[in-house]
């Protein structure tokens, strides 16, 4: 029996349960620990960060169907929001993930390990952007989604580290902002999935059980639990005062982080 099989489900129910909470995207988190699982099983240097890359992106296909429908239950998903950037989320998303291809493992490694730590920085400081505006118009919600996905499509997240601030910046209550961040992450995952595969498609020396960068008993693993996780942390977020929860999750995140950077490092 592959023991590594096992380690699967485990991940999709703490980055499923994560999605939820904090719309941070499911991602940030299962990165950094598919790249050492997949170090520890001896894939090919090469390729870890973009097949790391490629299956968390598309675990997110699933939990955020799962996190969206959770949000949308408490009213909390701005509909207009999500369909005036849909549009630049799938351009940018499908652009940044075909270049993101092309980027060598260390450097790919290197961006990633940088929005992780600005991610945490985010969480440890419960930042929170003061409204200065409203939202802008359709050519600005497609610019914003199209900068959303491109950054995205470089650490395999579902966009709330970025839409979320950009929604409160323009005074977008707070749950409002998650819930959408939610729904937002669909788009993003998809095209992500699908310039994950194109950029891998011919890709040589791939484990096997691969399509493109996505390894599928990975994601067949991560997928089981996550989607049944992710509703309970969108709840959760409904009812619970998570500023110390985010303090203490940012953490994990900045030391999942400098373990990938020792990784890199060492080897």
């Amino acid at each position: 029996m592959n023991w590594w099989l096992l380690s699967y489900p485990l991940l999709g129910i703490f980055g499923g349960f994560v999605a939820g909470l904090f719309g941070v995207g499911g991602g940030l988190t299962i990165v950094p620990i598919l790249f050492m699982l997949y170090a520890a099983q001896g894939f090919p240097d090469a390729h870890i960060m973009h097949l790391a890359l490629g299956t968390a992106m598309t675990t997110i296909v699933f939990t955020s169907i799962s996190s969206m429908r959770a949000h949308h239950g408490h009213g909390a998903v701005r509909w207009d929001i999500v369909r005036a950037m849909a549009p630049g989320l799938l351009f940018g998303t499908l652009a940044g993930s075909l270049v993101a291809g092309l980027i060598p493992t260390r450097p790919l490694a290197v961006v990633f390990s940088g929005v992780v730590y600005y991610t945490a920085a985010q969480l440890m400081l419960d930042f929170k952007p003061q409204a200065h505006r409203q939202l802008p118009g359709a050519g600005g919600l497609f610019a914003a989604g199209g900068a959303i996905g491109a950054v995205s499509s470089l650490v395999a997240a579902g966009g709330g580290f970025l839409s979320v601030p950009f929604m409160l910046f323009c005074n977008v209550g707070i749950h409002s902002a998650v819930g959408t961040s939610s729904a937002l992450g669909f788009p993003i995952a998809v095209a992500g999935m699908v310039g994950y595969i194109v950029a891998g498609w011919r890709a040589t020396d791939l484990p096997g059980y691969t399509a493109g960068y996505i390894y599928l008993p990975a994601l067949l693993g991560i997928v089981a639990l996550s989607m049944l996780a992710a509703p309970y942390g969108a709840r959760l977020a409904h009812r619970l005062p998570v500023k110390k929860l985010k303090r203490a999750f940012g953490v994990f995140l900045a030391l999942l982080a400098t373990k990938m950077v020792h990784s890199l490092l060492a080897g």
